[in-house]
C-alpha cells in the first residue's frame, strides 16, 4: 500500500484511485487543485508496485524548476529513494555522468527510482529529442508526465512531433494541464496522441478534424485555404474524453474567495484615432491584395494595432514611436483605487518600462519590480519573495503574462490589471491564477482597460468565445467571466 507523504484531499484521493494503474491519463484539474501532486503519488505507486524504474518529467521551462526544488520532494513518499537529472543544454562531463547514471539500466544503482526531469522547450532542438528518445528506449518501464501539455496543441511543430514520439514509447503517461482547450477542441488531438494514438478514436488529424469541425474553403487574393467556421459534436466529444481523464474546478473542490471582473474604457485620441483608422485600412488593403497570406503577416498587424491603443509603435526599423494616448493616466487612476498590492501585466516591455516609471516617479523606486523576459533569473526569486512579505514596500508587481504568469505565486495582491491582453487563452488564465490560488485570503478584482471599438474588444470577446467552447466539450456551464 502505497504511503502517502502528503495527505491527499478528498478530489485528489479520489484522482489516485481513480487513474493509477491506468496505462494513459489526462489530469485536467485547475490550478492549485494538486495535479502535480497526483501525478507525483501514481509514480510513487507504480515504482513501489515494480510497474516502473524510470521516470521522465516534462515541463516549460518557468515551471519544470518547480519539479526538482519543490513539488518531487515535497510530495514523493520518504520510502522511495531517488537520482534526480535535471537537464541541461550543455553537454558537460559532469552531466553527461549524471544521465548515463540514471539512464542506462547496465550501469545504474539498484533500489532507486530513476527521474529525468526536462523542460519542454528542450523537445525543439535535436539534442533534447535524442536524449528523451533514448532514455525512454533504455527503459521500456519508463513513465513520463508532460506537464502543461497545452504546449504540444501545435500538431505540425516538430516539438509536438518529438514530445508524441516519446510518450508513445513510454509504458505510463499522464498528461497535465488546467485547460486543455485553449483556442478551439482541436487542440486536444496532439496532447491526446500523445497519451495513444487511439485515444479518441482516430489516428489521424483530418479524419479527426472532419468528425468535429466544419471546415470552408477560403480565398485571399491568389491564395486559398480550408478555414474551420464552427465545431459539432462536442458532447461525443467530452464522452471520449471523460473515458481517460478527470476533470476538477477550484470552484468544486476548493474554499476560495470570489473573482470580481471590471472593465474600464480608456478613449483614443485624435492622434491614435487617426493612426488607428490609417492601420486598420492598410490591413484591409493588403488583405484584398492577397498579401496577408500568413499567419505571422495577420498576427503583425493585429499587434501594431493594439500597440497603437496602447500608445506606442513599434516600426520594422527604427525606434519606438510614442503616440499621446490616456491609457497610462487611466492605469494611475485605477492604480490610485487599489487597496493593498496588485499585480499589472503588459503585453510590450515597452509599456512595462513606462509603466514602471510612472509608478516609481509617484511612490518612490522601492514600491515596484517588473518581471519579464529580461529580468536576471537570479533576481527573479527575489522579487517574488519581497512581493509575497507583507511588511515589504514592493507593491506593485508589473510583469509580462508571458513570462511572469506560469508557476509562480503572488497571492499578496488583491488586485490584478490588465494594461493589455493577448489572444492566448491559457496565457489569460494562467496569469489570473497567480493571485487566485491557495493562500489567497481576499476576493481578487481584475480590471481590464479597454478602448472601446477597437481590437482591445475584439481580444476579450475572443477569449470569452474560446472558453465557453472549452466548456462545450468539458461539460462546463458557460462562464460569466469578462466584461
Amino acid at each position: 500500500m502505497y504511503e502517502f507523504k502528503t495527505t491527499p484531499y478528498d478530489h485528489q484521493r479520489t484522482a489516485f484511485d481513480e487513474s493509477w494503474r491506468r496505462p494513459y491519463f489526462g489530469l485536467f484539474m485547475e490550478m492549485g487543485t494538486g495535479k502535480s501532486k497526483v501525478a507525483i503519488d501514481t509514480m510513487g505507486a507504480l515504482y513501489q508496485a515494480g510497474d516502473i524504474d524510470t521516470a521522465l518529467i516534462i515541463a516549460p521551462k518557468g515551471v519544470f524548476d518547480n519539479w526538482v526544488k519543490k513539488e518531487i520532494p515535497v510530495h514523493l513518499s520518504d520510502s522511495i529513494q531517488t537520482k534526480l537529472v535535471k537537464w541541461q543544454p550543455n553537454f558537460t562531463q559532469k552531466f553527461r555522468a549524471e544521465i548515463q547514471e540514471i539512464a542506462d539500466p547496465e550501469n545504474r544503482e539498484p533500489g532507486f527510482l530513476h527521474i529525468l526531469v526536462m523542460n519542454t522547450e528542450a523537445f525543439s532542438t535535436p539534442k533534447g529529442a535524442s536524449a528523451a528518445q533514448k532514455f525512454v528506449q533504455l527503459n521500456p518501464n519508463c513513465m513520463t508526465i508532460l506537464d502543461e501539455s497545452t504546449s504540444i496543441k501545435n500538431k505540425g511543430a516538430q516539438r509536438t512531433k518529438n514530445l508524441i514520439k516519446v510518450g508513445q514509447a513510454s509504458k505510463y503517461r499522464r498528461i497535465l494541464t488546467g485547460s486543455p482547450i485553449t483556442k478551439s477542441p482541436m487542440d486536444l488531438f496532439s496532447q491526446c496522441m500523445f497519451l495513444d494514438q487511439q485515444a479518441l478514436g482516430f489516428a489521424s488529424y483530418y479524419s479527426f478534424q472532419g468528425r468535429y469541425a466544419t471546415v470552408q474553403r477560403r480565398s485571399m487574393g491568389p491564395h486559398s485555404f480550408n478555414e474551420i467556421t464552427g465545431y459539432r459534436r462536442l458532447d461525443e466529444l467530452g464522452e471520449k474524453l471523460d473515458t481517460f481523464s478527470t476533470r476538477l474546478l477550484k470552484e468544486d473542490c476548493l474554499d476560495l474567495p470570489e473573482k470580481v471582473y471590471q472593465r474600464r474604457e480608456v478613449n483614443l485620441t485624435k492622434e491614435q484615432v487617426v493612426l488607428y483608422k490609417q492601420m486598420k485600412d492598410l490591413a484591409l488593403a493588403q488583405l484584398e491584395q492577397g498579401k496577408l497570406a500568413t499567419t505571422a503577416s495577420v498576427l503583425t498587424q493585429i499587434m501594431r494595432l493594439q500597440q497603437i491603443c496602447c500608445g506606442h509603435l513599434q516600426p520594422d526599423e527604427g525606434p519606438i514611436q510614442e503616440i499621446k494616448n490616456n491609457r497610462l493616466d487611466e492605469l494611475m487612476d485605477v492604480v490610485e483605487e487599489v487597496q493593498g498590492k496588485a499585480i499589472i501585466w503588459a503585453t510590450y516591455t515597452h509599456d512595462i518600462h513606462r509603466i514602471e516609471k510612472a509608478l516609481k516617479k509617484k511612490w518612490g523606486s522601492g514600491v515596484v519590480a517588473s518581471y519579464y523576459g529580461e529580468t536576471h533569473q537570479d533576481d527573479r526569486q527575489n522579487i517574488i519573495d519581497r512581493f509575497q512579505d507583507p511588511d515589504s514596500e514592493l507593491r506593485f508587481f508589473v510583469g509580462q503574462p508571458r513570462t511572469g504568469g506560469y508557476g509562480i505565486t503572488l497571492t499578496e495582491a488583491n488586485t490584478v490589471i490588465y494594461f493589455s491582453n493577448s489572444y492566448d487563452l491559457e496565457i489569460r488564465l494562467q496569469s489570473e491564477d497567480r493571485a487566485h490560488r491557495i493562500g489567497q485570503k481576499d476576493n481578487v478584482t481584475y480590471v481590464d482597460l479597454v478602448s472601446p471599438g477597437t481590437i482591445d474588444e475584439k481580444i476579450l470577446t475572443a477569449l470569452r468565445d474560446k472558453i465557453n467552447i472549452a466548456g462545450d466539450v468539458l461539460g462546463e456551464s458557460a462562464k460569466n467571466w469578462l466584461i
